[in-house]
């Protein structure tokens, strides 16, 4: 096998597969390989459906072999590390690979070790999650029969930052439609300040979590889990001056034990792990204090390694990490990738931070969260064109996007290298 490759790509998943379909489209000459261990390419995004039993996990899995880009070489194994002044990557069976160009894409890893009881309390089954096992929350939902059911979420980044809602608005709409409403407290618990950053859609989402009677608790940040009582204990992040009242007597059961610990009681519980940059990466020089790839938030060129680039969800992008963002960031790279070879300077700045997230907010119903790095609304004009004129507030063809137009054209266009 050989071991140096002109552009070398970290990752099989969204941003690496599309990164080097794309290339390849533009200038089918380019000597290409990915490394990517896994055998599996999944499409996460309708894992939230599955989660609430509205998809077949099985759909959302294809064979890495079939997505793999025709004339790229697909080396399967793990990058362990970095020596990037000698242009080289680690790896953990092919030895040391170098490259003229790397592209740094292996998206990033659940990590949840850092909350106490959360490890153990997923492997038994106590907790679920979308993020490791969508068929399993499905299975808890389906089979609840009233309580607390809480919904959280991490201090870290985390990949679709709107997922946990999500499935909250789902298991909201599930329970009411099977009667448990009156048996039910649905609580979501943020450390965040707001239900979400861009103000439209925020004033959507607190009509839902107003007409499901979703109790919604911001500054709350999970801290440690107690599985053998089922009490999540939280930290409140909020200012001093804002901890005087933690909705005493409305049956919770929640104890507030000084401004440092709240202690939730719950009859299911559903988290997103805390997540973080994959550890070679995290341990290599090339991210920032917070172990993200250090790269321009606007060209994504890495701000030490000219000859290296980085996307997707591992990148240090004040943005939410989703596919769509993807979507958009790859054209910036591939283009700047071309300039570097051609011996030109990376002068495209323009991904200016566009994400979205598909906020489905009840079987049949969703809203479309499009923004960009000053949290500005940014619908797609194309939307008009499926007759949805207010994509921030719920439309069934929104849903119909979601569940149907978006996987396709995932597999069929993103994926391919087709900008879409």
């Amino acid at each position: 096998m050989k071991n140096h490759y002109q552009i070398l790509i970290i990752g099989g998943g969204t941003g690496g597969i599309m990164t080097a379909a794309n290339l390849l489209s533009k200038r089918a000459s380019l000597d290409i390989a990915i490394i990517e261990p896994s055998e599996d390419h999944y499409y996460q995004p309708a894992w939230t459906l599955v989660g609430a039993g509205t998809f077949d996990f099985q759909k959302t899995r294809r064979a890495t072999a079939s997505v793999m880009p025709k004339g790229a070489t697909w080396i399967k194994d793990y990058a362990t590390g970095f020596d990037a002044d000698s242009n080289m990557v680690k790896t953990k069976s092919s030895g040391n690979i170098t490259y003229d160009f790397l592209v740094v894409a292996p998206g990033l890893v659940m990590e949840p070790d850092l909350i106490p009881g959360l490890k153990e309390g997923l492997e038994k089954g106590i907790i679920c999650s979308n993020y490791t096992n969508p068929e399993y929350t499905w299975e808890v939902i389906k089979n609840f029969k009233g309580g607390n059911a809480l919904f959280t979420q991490p201090t870290t980044p985390i990949k679709c930052g709107g997922a946990p809602q999500k499935i909250a608005y789902l298991a909201a709409d599930y329970f009411k439609k099977n009667g448990l409403k009156d048996k039910t407290n649905v609580i979501f618990a943020t450390p965040g300040s707001v239900i979400f950053g861009v103000k439209p859609i925020r004033e959507t989402l607190m009509k839902v979590i107003d007409n499901y009677g979703i109790h919604f608790k911001p500054f709350y940040a999970p801290k440690f889990i107690d599985i053998e009582n089922k009490i999540a204990h939280f930290d409140h992040t909020a200012p001093e001056e804002n901890r005087c009242i933690i909705n005493e007597g409305n049956n919770l059961g929640e104890v507030m034990i000084g401004h440092t610990d709240i202690q939730v009681p719950f009859d299911m519980m559903h988290i997103a792990p805390p997540q973080a940059a994959p550890k070679f990466v995290r341990e290599s020089n090339l991210v920032n204090a917070a172990g993200w790839l250090d790269v321009d938030i606007h060209s994504m060129q890495h701000k030490k390694y000219a000859n290296i680039f980085g996307l997707g969800d591992v990148a240090a992008l004040p943005t939410a990490k989703t596919g769509a963002a993807i979507r958009k960031q790859v054209p910036v790279v591939v283009d700047n990738l071309l300039k570097v070879i051609d011996h030109k300077e990376a002068s495209n700045h323009n991904y200016n931070g566009y994400s979205s997230c598909p906020l489905v907010t009840g079987y049949g119903k969703m809203v479309l969260a499009e923004f960009d790095y000053n949290s500005n609304f940014t619908p797609d004009p194309k939307l008009k064109r499926m007759l949805v004129f207010n994509s921030d507030k719920e439309h069934w063809r929104l849903w119909m996007l979601k569940k149907y137009m978006l996987p396709k054209l995932y597999w069929d266009k993103m994926l391919k290298g087709k900008e879409v």
